[in-house]
């Protein structure tokens, strides 16, 4: 039986093939660190869990990409997801996955067939990847801002299912209790019950562990939806839409580029996702029920 936030495991063949379980062979994602903590006029000495950031370099056939700063766990899944949402290769493609711990970081190399090795070459994009950025040295302009792939799920939710699917997702940030300084991504049913839950220092990150998690699962993901705990920016977007989400659901804003990308893309984009209470600034049609509706006003603090 699967907790929450997990899947079943793989088959046998499919798992073997792609590495191990997660979190086998990495570092902690969070440690502890002492410091002098400041009340009034008042220092005394105590400790904190920190969250790790660790490098990890995404190596397609031999071949280094791209390195980005990660939690240094589920690598597996971000391998999975990173290679699908950047239309790198489908999951069909990915022949081998594996996690090689160094003293300054973490190597994850893929197998992927030669023609997409080949196309990887063509796009130049061996970069440093920052923390806070799924876009940092991306050569071409029409790459970093490429239009989103269309999304055709018919799938509708209930203001309540967002309700509860964000408060849930609260329930799984396991690592940010400690830390209070790590991002979530989560799928849920139409229902609003969360299936799956991935952490990492990197907003962009956390959604490939999850969306690798599904693939690597075998769950399709249009079938629900995505919950995160960040600001919805245009690479969340980018990267949903490639896998089939058709809503997507963060706890602050998103930037006006994500609502034009969600827009084209035929994507329910969701906002301000606290408690009982959300903006819908794309596509609102999925958010189904019959809701009361007041005369529309001039935006406020929430807007």
């Amino acid at each position: 039986m699967t907790e929450p936030g997990d899947v079943a495991p793989p088959g046998t063949t499919r798992d073997a093939r792609l590495g191990a379980a997660p979190g086998v062979g990495y570092a902690d994602p969070v440690s502890r660190h002492t410091l002098r903590r400041l009340t009034g006029n008042v220092a005394v000495d105590a400790d904190a869990l920190l969250a790790e950031e660790v490098p990890v370099a995404l190596v397609y056939n031999r071949r280094p990409y791209v390195v980005m700063l990660c939690s240094p766990s589920d690598l597996e899944d971000f391998a999975v997801g990173f290679t699908v949402s950047e239309e790198i290769a489908p999951f069909s493609g990915i022949s081998s996955v594996s996690v090689e711990r160094h003293s300054r970081g973490i190597d994850v190399s893929v197998t992927i067939p030669p023609a997409a090795a080949a196309r990887l070459e063509e796009r130049a994009r061996v970069l440093s990847g920052r923390t806070g950025c799924g876009l940092c040295g991306v050569d071409a302009i029409d790459d970093a801002v490429r239009a989103p792939r269309p999304v055709t799920s018919d799938m509708s939710v209930t203001p309540a299912a967002l309700w509860r699917a964000g408060e849930a997702l609260r329930a799984q940030q396991r690592l940010n209790r400690d830390t209070h300084a790590i991002h979530a991504a989560a799928w849920a049913t139409p229902n609003g019950d969360v299936q799956i839950a991935r952490e990492d220092v990197g907003r962009h990150n956390a959604l490939d562990k999850a969306l690798g998690a599904l693939i690597r699962g075998g769950i399709d993901p249009a079938a629900g939806f995505i919950v995160m705990t960040s600001r919805a920016s245009v690479e969340l977007v980018q990267k949903a839409a490639m896998c089939g989400v058709s809503l997507l659901a963060a706890v602050s804003r998103p930037t006006a580029l994500a609502v034009r990308m969600a827009e084209s893309a035929g994507m329910t984009l969701v906002g301000l996702l606290r408690g009982d209470s959300a903006n819908v600034y794309a596509h609102p049609s999925r958010v189904t029920e019959q809701l009361n509706t007041g005369e529309a006003r001039a935006p406020d603090a929430k807007g």
